[in-house]
């Protein structure tokens, strides 16, 4: 019961968030799978932005700034929130038919549950606090100074620290020394519940989505995937931040792709809101890693990148590409306010990361090919084995399976697809640039960061590859993906 409170805090205020921003000619409650499985990854975001205001403007009372934040999106809600009698139908699995081929899918998916909740749930009882050197090293430490240093709090971002990575933002950090302040005492449980939540909404994130998107074939498909992915599970109970930065780049790829579809079913232009939403994940991916400012990049150069291919001159679902520009606004106008957040956060309070520190050496090392080699070598071998898999590497199958059948003729890409499926190759070339001019040892730090770096990545990947590729049974109600071309 302790925890009730502060969990309705969190998650009540990102789920108004949510519905605010939802299309209006949409019922409220439409969509309400992925809606609270957003949710819970934008109240870790909201919760951890409070507190740490709080920290920097000397707020006290936490409970009243809370209820002030729910207050505010509730009555925001009410006043700017209208449903349309015209509500626009969005297409969803209900309909499709229940074939033996989808009896035997969720099976399969509930077997795949099953598992890897038990694995997950005996892997956080086992290591209640954190498994592996970061977990308590830099995100429970990090938290424990925002929780307990009281007015010397900054000191958990000193450089004579250097090994705590003191530059690395505060999200997952900050919303757990929040979830502390309720309790009064620094427990091991609220690491271990945040990271089991995070990462089934991860699953939940991508089965919702793809669901909406694509049909109920290709979500449980996807969600099956991932379960089934044994280092996702142990990376997700590790108490580390790649699991969040995973979450928010999941729901912007999605999010972003969702904006298509409902733009292509109603040209009211009634889906800013899911721009926003976009916009504010990319926000709360900056603040959760490093890694979140190079994905916000390679969303914005994968952008301008489509829009100026020739073939994407024309008119795309019936807009020109100056109003696809002005859709950019919203997204860059809700990832502002944490965007702020992270560069305050950097100058002011954090020093100076050790990745760009000596601008002769970093020259130096990206002339050097041998380092070019290795980092493909480690590419290669990680490709087949990041996931360990026993057997054969699910990457592997999907990569046969794109081969032997191709992209479905009958689902046209929309802009974002193609902007989206863009940004991850360009975040995949940013961690290549990152270990050609590291100032670690490069085949130390290949080895025990790649597979995590593969990982962020995996959920959007899983997406985007059954959003595009045939399904073994297409359903009657399956959409056309994220708005057709």
């Amino acid at each position: 019961m302790a925890l009730a409170l502060p969990a309705f805090l969190c998650l009540a205020p990102a789920f108004l968030l949510v519905c605010l921003s939802w299309p209006r000619r949409s019922p409220i409650f439409s969509d309400l799978l992925l809606k609270l499985f957003l949710s819970f990854g934008f109240g870790l975001g909201i919760f951890s932005v409070v507190f740490f205001l709080s920290l920097l403007l000397h707020i006290t009372r936490l409970v009243l700034l809370d209820l002030g934040v729910l207050a505010l999106f509730l009555v925001s809600l009410l006043l700017f929130r209208t449903r349309s009698s015209h509500a626009v139908e969005t297409t969803t699995n209900t309909t499709e038919p229940a074939s033996w081929f989808h009896r035997l899918l969720a099976v399969a998916f509930a077997i795949a549950l099953g598992a890897a909740l038990y694995a997950a749930v005996m892997r956080t009882l086992a290591y209640p606090n954190g498994d592996g050197w970061d977990a308590f090293s830099i995100w429970n430490l990090h938290a424990r100074f925002l929780f307990l240093g009281g007015l010397h709090w900054r000191d958990g971002f000193s450089p004579l620290i250097p090994w705590s990575h003191p530059d690395y933002p505060v999200l997952l950090p900050a919303a757990i020394a929040h979830f502390w302040a309720y309790f009064g005492h620094d427990t091991p449980t609220i690491p271990c519940v945040i990271g089991l939540a995070l990462t089934f909404s991860t699953v939940g994130l991508l089965f919702s989505a793809l669901s909406i998107l694509r049909g109920r074939t290709a979500a449980l498909l996807g969600a099956i995937v991932l379960l089934t992915t044994p280092s996702f599970i142990q990376l997700g109970t590790s108490q580390y931040a790649d699991e969040p930065l995973s979450f928010f780049m999941l729901a912007t790829v999605g999010l972003l792709c969702l904006h298509d579809n409902r733009a292509q079913q109603d040209r009211s232009n009634d889906s800013f809101g899911l721009l926003a939403l976009a916009g504010l994940a990319i926000g709360f991916a900056a603040w959760t890693k490093n890694e979140g400012l190079l994905f916000l990049c390679a969303i914005l150069m994968a952008r301008f990148v489509v829009l100026a291919r020739r073939e994407h001159r024309p008119r795309i679902s019936g807009e020109s590409g100056g109003a696809r520009f002005s859709r950019l606004a919203p997204v860059l106008l809700a990832a502002a306010p944490v965007l702020l957040l992270v560069i305050y956060f950097k100058h002011a309070i954090a020093p100076p990361g050790d990745l760009f520190s000596d601008l002769a050496t970093i020259v130096h090392k990206l002339l050097s090919p041998p380092r070019y080699w290795a980092v493909i070598k480690w590419y290669v071998k990680e490709f087949f084995r990041f996931g360990r898999w026993l057997l054969i590497p699910v990457p592997v199958l999907m990569l046969g399976y794109y081969f032997a059948l191709g992209e479905a003729k009958s689902v046209p890409h929309s802009f974002s697809f193609r902007v989206c499926r863009l940004a991850l190759a360009l975040a995949l070339a940013g961690y290549f640039a990152i270990y050609i001019i590291t100032p670690y040892d490069i085949y130390w730090h290949l080895r025990f960061s790649l597979d995590r770096l593969f990982l962020q990545l995996w959920p959007s990947t899983i997406f985007l590859f059954f959003l595009s590729v045939p399904l073994p049974e297409k359903g009657r109600g399956s959409a056309t993906p994220a708005g057709g071309s």
